[in-house]
């Protein structure tokens, strides 16, 4: 049942893709359409804010965390040759 399953989905991985991006759009034109009813800041009742927020906090985390890794992990290739 379960292999059934996953050998589906991957065999038509773009269309389910599609589906999820499309999926994805909707939520976010929805959270700017519909207004919330609560909000503790005034940032926080302006439509599609939490998906703005959500990734530009992603891509925040990932630039810090490959600068850091640039900056204090990565060693050159002949680091242990003396």
């Amino acid at each position: 049942m379960i292999g059934g399953l996953l050998e589906w989905m991957v065999e038509n991985r773009r269309t389910l893709r599609r589906i999820m991006y499309g999926v994805l759009a909707l939520l976010v034109v929805l959270d700017i359409l519909i207004p919330t009813g609560y909000g503790r800041f005034p940032w926080e009742g302006i439509g599609g804010f939490g998906a703005f927020y959500g990734f530009v906090s992603c891509v925040l985390i990932i630039v810090v965390s490959k600068a850091l890794g640039y900056a204090l992990l990565y060693r050159p290739e002949d680091y242990y040759d003396d």
